[in-house]
């Protein structure tokens, strides 16, 4: 990998892993329209390693809270602080860690090509719009029911298919529940802990003895970086600019982007 690739794609993975555009579908677009060599799953791992750690960064209060009243809560048998939230977290990450270990061959083979990508793209623009104009928005996260849970939960399975955005579907199910975008976002990007933290170790798992040669050391530590760096500005920006602005420039853009897939393609 030389030193665009390495950059362009590390900060695809760090902007698009929070925005609700869908990171898998730009990864598997990229190469495509550039004809770069494939980066390898070793770079795959060290850019969601980088994305995660934003994640970790800038919450890391809430999830500090999380751990510690959820440990306490365990032991005292009640309801503790943020525990509430630690376990809407877990029970959450449930149907995509059942999806992701059921369906993971045809995930990574054949929902792989632009094609679904431009399809998912489109059709999860118009169910984020949708979400975003019916919903009531006057929930927070105090407020958050196990009915909430479930199907925010549920939603996110649906991101193991590429062009879905697990951000993006998580909080099109968030608004439909009534949540806030503040609030739906701010699960959307707890729940993306263990959900990440599963994936990473799937991969790690399956590149164990699968190594053809020597790691690029350059490409996966400047693409952890990078994508950490971006990722952290990434969230801060978009918390900040979903209040204000609201979904609907990530809805023309997918909307966009996927008829201009389609029109590439067919």
């Amino acid at each position: 990998m030389d030193l665009v690739q390495i950059v362009v794609l590390a900060v695809i993975q760090g902007i698009t892993e929070f925005l609700p555009i869908s990171s898998s579908g730009h990864l598997i677009l990229v190469p495509y329209v550039t004809s770069w060599p494939d980066q390898g799953l070793e770079f795959d791992i060290a850019v969601h390693i980088g994305t995660l750690s934003a994640i970790i960064v800038y919450f890391r209060r809430t999830l500090f809270a999380m751990a510690r009243d959820w440990l306490l809560s365990i032991a005292e048998r009640r309801e503790i602080g943020e525990s509430r939230l630690a376990w809407a977290v877990l029970f959450g990450t449930i149907p995509i860690g059942i999806a992701g270990l059921v369906l993971h061959h045809e995930i990574e083979t054949t929902l792989r090509s632009p094609l679904v990508v431009a399809c998912t793209t489109i059709a999860y623009a118009v169910l984020l719009f949708i979400a975003d104009r019916v919903g009531a928005q006057r929930r927070d996260l105090r407020t958050l029911g196990w009915l909430d849970v479930v199907v925010i939960g549920c939603a996110q399975a649906l991101s193991l298919v590429p062009g879905t955005s697990r951000s993006g579907v998580t909080i099109t199910a968030g608004l439909f529940r009534n949540l806030t975008r503040d609030a739906a976002a701010r699960f959307s990007f707890l729940l993306a802990v263990p959900a990440m933290m599963g994936a990473g170790l799937l991969d790690l798992v399956g590149s164990a003895g699968s190594a053809s040669g020597p790691a690029d050391t350059r490409a996966i530590v400047l693409g952890l970086v990078i994508s950490a760096a971006t990722g952290l500005a990434c969230i801060h920006f978009f918390l900040k600019w979903l209040t204000r602005y609201g979904v609907l420039p990530y809805v023309v853009y997918r909307l966009v982007l996927g008829a201009a897939l389609l029109w590439v393609l067919l």
